[in-house]
């Protein structure tokens, strides 16, 4: 028997099984072509962090990348770290603490909306679904760090491209279609990404008291100042409580803005900030890095929804657009707070049905933006659209997807019918 004959008998040994574990690329590879052979849909699951966000969708078999798992190469002084797709976050952020170097988009972790605990999940789903956290407006989205990628398509194909190095270009264009397209298009094996040294320090300064229009101006016009932000939110008075500091004793909504660099440096913007957003002392407060190293991490962990058990959507709009946005959505029984500089919004809804959601969708597509349907009662996830998208994009989708999986056994309908 050959060596490929050997590995096929191994892994079919269990095909008949409804969850499949494979460890190996190869392995991998030769369960999806069999699946393409018999048409039968797979559910393609990292870590399962993000299991619920998406569709309902009909499959008969779990490829199960749990167990395919490792750091392959990490080169701090090249800047990247390759690793297979099934790596947990946390392990490859704990190896990267050891040369003071980290993921710089600071992916979002959904465990407490969905588990009430931490639940980072795989280097894989990351790359998958691109949910970037706060330093979003500073160095980009998922997409914009990843350098290469190794995966499998719907015929079982391995499919390779990009590299391990920044000038190393080829390729980006596709590891951007992949990204974001939650498992539909290939099953990644390999994930090359670009890492970035921690800054020194940091500090946040908070604002005291801003209602929602002055927050918002607050927000946009540190965005433009000489301080060089890399984190800006703001909180309304409902979640203020979810902060508890020592140098934070006033009460009222907040707007937070971190600035990053050497020691040196930092105290020098916060001043100039406060001046040129012509605020007083009085009306301000500064985060020292401990404090201001939780106050991120939570917002980043979407703590203030944690053990969640109503309706959190995800809306991104121009920041130009959102005081009207959010005004116009004031009659929904909405809780929210703003990230990304005033562009992204999420949106805890405490009642939701189909024509309230269907207003919303309407609403926010009337600002240009688009959202994401993140929990959401279950009675109402086969019916509403998950992800907004409008014809001409649903067309250019589907050629897409039929020309990456022809045959629609991966995660089929997760992000749209038909795809």
């Amino acid at each position: 028997m050959s060596t490929e004959e050997r590995q096929n008998f191994q892994i079919f040994q269990g095909f008949n099984n409804s969850v499949l574990k494979p460890n190996k690329e190869e392995e991998i590879s030769q369960i999806i072509k069999e699946c393409y052979k018999k048409n039968i849909p797979l559910e393609i699951l990292g870590l399962g962090s993000k299991k619920n966000i998406g569709r309902n969708f009909q499959f008969e078999k779990t490829l199960d990348l749990s167990e395919y798992s490792g750091i392959i190469d990490y080169k701090p002084e090249e800047l990247y770290i390759k690793v297979k797709s099934g790596t947990p976050i946390k392990e490859i952020r704990n190896e990267l603490d050891k040369n003071k170097q980290h993921l710089a988009f600071e992916p979002t972790n959904f465990g407490y909306v969905f588990k009430d605990v931490s639940d980072e999940g795989s280097i894989g789903g990351v790359m998958s679904c691109n949910f970037a956290g706060p330093r979003r407006i500073k160095v980009g989205s998922v997409r914009d760090h990843i350098l290469g990628f190794k995966g499998i398509n719907g015929k079982g194909e391995i499919i390779k491209s990009g590299g391990t190095v920044v000038k190393n270009v080829t390729g980006y264009d596709l590891s951007k279609v992949l990204s974001g397209a939650f498992g539909t298009l290939t099953v990644l094996s390999e994930i090359a990404v670009k890492v970035l040294p921690k800054p020194d320090s940091n500090k946040t300064l908070i604002l005291k008291n801003p209602h929602l229009k002055k927050g918002l101006e607050y927000l946009n016009l540190s965005l433009s100042s000489s301080s060089d932000p890399t984190g800006a939110v703001f909180y309304p008075e409902n979640f203020r409580n979810n902060f508890s500091f020592n140098n934070l004793t006033f009460s009222g909504p907040i707007t937070a803005i971190r600035v990053e660099g050497s020691k040196s440096s930092i105290d020098h913007r916060i001043d100039n900030l406060i001046k040129e957003l012509e605020v007083t002392k009085d009306e301000t407060a500064v985060l020292l890095k401990d404090q201001s190293d939780i106050f991120w991490e939570d917002t980043r962990n979407l703590k203030v929804f944690s053990g969640l058990k109503e309706n959190l959507i995800r809306v991104v709009v121009p920041a130009s657009e959102m005081f009207d946005l959010l005004t116009k959505l004031k009659g929904f029984d909405t809780k929210y707070f703003v990230d990304w500089g005033g562009s992204l919004v999420w949106l805890q809804l405490d009642n939701l049905n189909a024509n309230i959601f269907n207003d919303i969708k309407i609403i926010v597509k009337s600002f240009s933006g688009y959202l994401t349907i993140i929990k959401i009662e279950e009675g109402l996830k086969a019916s509403a659209d998950i992800f907004t998208i409008d014809p001409i994009k649903h067309k250019i989708s589907e050629k897409i997807k039929k020309s990456f999986d022809p045959k629609r056994i991966l995660n089929p309908g997760k992000m749209y019918v038909g795809i």
